[in-house]
């Protein structure tokens, strides 16, 4: 076993938000062990390596199995929102073609406002984390946490750690990690099983799900939940603003 040694590590845009206070936006020294890959290094960071999609080691890509040598520079990029860098990082994998979730334990209040606007969400109360991945894995699902630690199990090619703990602002957060605002359709899926929803109209209110029996018809509860959405940009505003398609949807009782 050779001895520890010196790197500097940087870490770029929203992934300081996984470090403390007093580590970020700048330079880190950090004593690696000998073989210490950049994922345990990460890790030891408190950083998940699925939020992660470019390393630079003293300027170039490598993948999270590259082990540092002394005094060499590590900078870790966040996921490119905007630019396509699947040419140049080893790390950047291909986002799945449909964007479908499965939500810890934690999540639940996310999960129902996700399938309010019409995204495929698994959540059970009762859920451990190797099934959240099994799921994830066989579906071919993105994992939605707050728990570090469930996204840096090896098996995990696609999840996101929310920020917030206010239901609202995580919906938003999750929308637009993912580029979702085109691909919301409001009171399309059963909020409360997951079953999509048979297209409604409004003298065919109210509509019963297919799958688990609850009964939705329009009321206040769909006026409010609608304009959290108008707030979000998710459907037209009275002034014209653009937005998703709101169409002809049952309220939630």
């Amino acid at each position: 076993m050779g001895p520890a040694h010196p790197l500097t590590i940087r870490c770029y845009a929203e992934l300081n938000d996984f470090l403390p206070p007093h580590l970020r936006q700048k330079d880190i020294p950090y004593t690696a062990s000998e073989g210490e890959s950049v994922k345990h290094i990460l890790e030891v960071l408190g950083i998940p390596h699925v939020e992660v999609d470019l390393v630079l080691l003293d300027g170039e890509p490598v993948d999270f199995s590259a082990v540092p040598r002394s005094g060499q520079r590590l900078a870790v990029f966040p996921v490119f929102e905007t630019f396509d860098i699947s040419g140049i990082s080893p790390l950047s994998g291909r986002p799945l073609r449909i964007p479908r979730f499965v939500l810890d334990v934690h999540l639940g209040k996310l999960a129902r406002l996700l399938r309010i606007c019409g995204f495929d969400s698994l959540y059970e109360r009762d859920a451990e984390d190797l099934d959240i991945v099994r799921r994830a894995h066989e579906e071919r699902r993105i994992i939605l946490t707050r728990d570090r630690a469930l996204l840096m199990r090896k098996e995990v090619t696609h999840g996101y750690c929310v920020r917030s703990d206010i239901p609202r602002t995580q919906l938003e957060e999750v929308i637009r990690r993912f580029h979702l605002e085109r691909n919301v359709q409001p009171f399309s899926r059963c909020p409360l099983c997951n079953t999509p929803l048979s297209p409604v109209h409004p003298a065919e209110a109210p509509v019963t799900c297919p799958s688990c029996g609850k009964t939705y018809w329009k009321g206040s509860h769909y006026r409010n939940l609608f304009i959290l959405l108008q707030r979000l940009d998710l459907v037209p505003r009275p002034d014209g603003r653009p937005g998703a398609d709101s169409g002809d949807a049952p309220s939630h009782s």
